[in-house]
């Protein structure tokens, strides 16, 4: 069906709207409004994909919940063994990011999603089981394999439906994801307190038993709803289905060839400067985003006199504020089709957010640190997400370039609780010190990059072409991807 549909595609001759910017009206549409079409699959995989992640990164942070609930005095953890349970998660999981996205077509979508998931929901539910630091560790290691897929996938799995025009707002959806688990956890964590002594278990062992059993359903369900890709979208007509095939035809550089993986490309996105300069970006903006979801609660504990109760509760405002602002951000984003300048402003916002968490202020002046942190987390985290991927034509070299930005910028998670030690609260300034200067690293990151590719645009503008690309043929520059001096970056 996907080689008829691309066949069909290539008798279409669709007429481009301008090879700079690839971005023209879809000429035919086979009777199809393009609006309606997004809608429809907005309705379709948005709600499922937002599903696996809040229930992925409620897994992957309810320790810090669990904490609150015994955990530490029932596995008898001392000196920083909380803070290596934390961490060790991030080595497996780094480890499996690239390889999990080179197999994620081979293996279809719907078949490698559901079996981590479904996977990764026992080892979360048994983890309420564990008896010791060891055993504790072992679970974490299992859990960040089998999560490690992910993320990236879903990632990936989005441009296999969304144009570039269309992705920052639906990479934003995994991020609010991120924000609904995180005050849910609260939330959850709050009621599931309530059980201590059920069964003669603590409450955390509960938070992970109950927190874990609805991934085992959602893993079940994946493998029936998800798609693989447009052809094989049930909830797609023949005419849906063609006019997804041409609106991707538009965009300069996505030919036929493109599609498919090849060593030629991947390898292609290890020697590419601009890779490596997202991956050093990622890695300081994750920073902020794991030391934050995962120490939030003992963060606010730190700067107040609270119960539990109150603890968890407070930490939902925060969450909330940070997903508002990323759902408006990335909306203007893909309005615009700019990302650089919102990264650079966001990211400033929350570095002024952890100088305000480092200052000799009141705990009110250092709540609403807390909130101007949030503000800029899911911003600048997730907008390079899906701004490298714009500027990735080929499909080998995305999916490898964005396991690459995964991976380094994960590897953020083995770092993040060890600056955060438990020696050092409740105000835990050194955590917050080395959290702003990474922000302020990466926010410097993308400050050169919005720069250097609002630079290379109006050279190509000007007609200027590598030597070596001269006498080739349109179809010839056309496979080039962002190679080609045709094509235009997205900044």
């Amino acid at each position: 069906m996907a080689d008829e549909l691309v066949a069909s595609a290539d008798k279409l001759d669709v007429q481009l709207d301008s090879p700079r910017d690839g971005e023209g009206p879809v000429d035919p549409t086979f009777g199809v409004d393009e609006k309606k079409l997004v809608a429809k699959l907005d309705r379709h995989l948005i709600p499922l994909v937002m599903l696996l992640y809040t229930f992925s990164f409620l897994d992957r942070v309810n320790i810090g919940n669990a904490r609150l609930y015994k955990l530490s005095e029932d596995l008898n953890l001392v000196g920083n063994q909380y803070q290596i349970a934390v961490s060790i998660l991030f080595v497996t999981y780094l480890l499996f990011e690239v390889p999990s996205n080179l197999v994620l077509k081979r293996f279809t979508p719907s078949r490698w999603i559901a079996f981590i998931t479904l996977s990764w929901g026992i080892v979360a539910t048994l983890t309420g089981l564990v008896n010791s630091f060891g055993s504790l560790v072992a679970v974490r290691l299992i859990l960040g394999a089998l999560e490690a897929g992910l993320f990236p996938g879903l990632n990936v799995y989005l441009t296999f439906f969304y144009t570039k025009r269309e992705l920052a707002l639906r990479v934003g959806y995994l991020f609010v994801s991120a924000a609904i688990a995180g005050s849910l956890g609260g939330l959850l964590a709050y009621g599931i307190g309530h059980m201590q002594g059920i069964a003669g278990m603590n409450g955390w062992r509960w938070i992970m038993i109950i927190e874990g059993l609805p991934t085992l359903v959602l893993g079940v369900a994946t493998f029936f709803l998800l798609p693989d890709d447009a052809s094989s979208a049930y909830f797609l007509t023949d005419n849906e289905k063609k006019l997804m095939v041409a609106r991707f035809r538009r965009s300069y550089g996505d030919t036929a060839s493109a599609q498919e993986f090849s060593k030629k490309d991947m390898m292609k996105a290890f020697k590419d400067w601009k890779v490596w300069m997202f991956c050093a970006g990622q890695f300081g903006m994750d920073t902020m985003l794991y030391g934050y979801s995962t120490f939030l609660p003992t963060i606010i504990n730190g700067i107040g006199t609270w119960t539990t109760a109150e603890v968890q509760l407070l930490t939902i405002p925060c969450y909330f504020l940070g997903a508002v602002t990323y759902m408006t951000v990335a909306y203007l984003s893909d309005h615009t089709q700019r990302r650089g300048v919102f990264c650079i402003v966001f990211g400033t916002v929350s570095v002024v957010g952890y100088g305000i968490l480092i200052s000799n202020t009141p705990a009110g002046v250092h709540y609403f640190g807390c909130f101007l942190v949030a503000m800029g987390l899911y911003v600048a985290v997730g907008l390079p997400l899906a701004w490298l991927p714009n500027n990735t034509p080929r499909y080998g070299k995305r999916t490898t370039a964005n396991g690459m930005q995964l991976t380094v910028g994960n590897a953020s998670g083995i770092m993040s609780p060890f600056i955060y030690l438990t020696a050092e609260g409740p105000r835990y300034i050194r955590g917050n010190a080395v959290s702003l200067s990474m922000v302020g690293m990466a926010t410097c990151i993308y400050a050169f990059m919005w720069f250097w590719f609002a630079r290379e645009n109006k050279k190509r503008d000007a007609g200027h072409i590598n030597p070596a690309l001269e006498g080739l043929s349109e179809e010839e520059l056309a496979e080039l991807g962002d190679e080609s001096p045709h094509y235009r970056y997205t900044y």
